[in-house]
């Protein structure tokens, strides 16, 4: 039977699908038990990894179209622009937290919380860009659900505003043509002769790690220091 672009992506995901229970923030969130300064320290640390992760898929994207791969270059493409919508709407969380300028630009990110746009930065010097696609997809799932359940919680448990909470509620949102950007570009690399299941897979179990170190390190502080 031949495996089609969707197969290989359908496979991936379900490889790199996290355990929900195994956070150890997000279902606390949830049923309203997390400390609201979790919150705070969420939102200040995206100051940092969405304009990491946009040039670090800027410069994707220029690779990717370097090397005549068009298709992967317009999934990233579409993710810097969505680093940047993104980022608009970060301001009114951390504005709901509490948090003037000044004081958000004296914040020090924690070492746990920027492994991942470490690595993704990583992924964009030295990553097959299908390969980078296959591995952000499996990732953004998870990512896209734990921003669901904040965008319920927050204003549910903690009385944040709409406006504060549409940072989660736009990662939470089907991405459909992001999707079939992905899938084009999939489909284009096994037309190469290219399916390099492994090496994405072993991109997206990092991925899928430092995320995690994201959260634990948001939960216990102290880890950090």
């Amino acid at each position: 039977m031949t495996r089609t672009a969707q197969d290989l992506l359908d496979a991936v995901a379900a490889r790199l699908a996290p355990d929900p229970a195994a956070n150890p923030l997000v279902p606390r969130f949830a049923d309203g038990t997390a400390h609201r300064s979790a919150i705070t320290a969420l939102a200040l640390e995206q100051r940092s990894v969405i304009p990491a992760d946009r040039r670090s898929f800027l410069h994707l994207a220029e690779r990717s179209a370097a090397a005549g791969e068009s298709e992967c270059a317009a999934v990233f493409r579409t993710l810097a622009e969505g680093e940047t919508l993104a980022f608009e709407r970060l301001g009114a969380l951390v504005a709901a937290c509490g948090v003037d300028k000044a004081d958000a630009d004296a914040y020090e990110p924690r070492a746990g919380c920027q492994a991942y746009p470490a690595y993704v930065a990583w992924l964009a010097l030295n990553g097959t860009p299908v390969d980078v696609v296959l591995a952000l997809t499996a990732n953004f799932a998870a990512w896209g659900a734990c921003c669901a359940t904040l965008a319920q919680a927050l204003p549910a448990h903690y009385g944040f505003s709409d406006e504060a909470c549409a940072f989660f509620a736009f990662f939470a949102e089907p991405a459909p043509d992001l999707e079939q950007q992905a899938l084009a570009a999939v489909r284009a690399g096994m037309d190469r002769g290219l399916d390099a299941t492994g090496t994405a897979l072993r991109h997206g179990k990092l991925l899928q790690r430092y995320e995690a170190m994201f959260w634990e390190t948001l939960a216990d502080p102290a880890r950090d220091l």
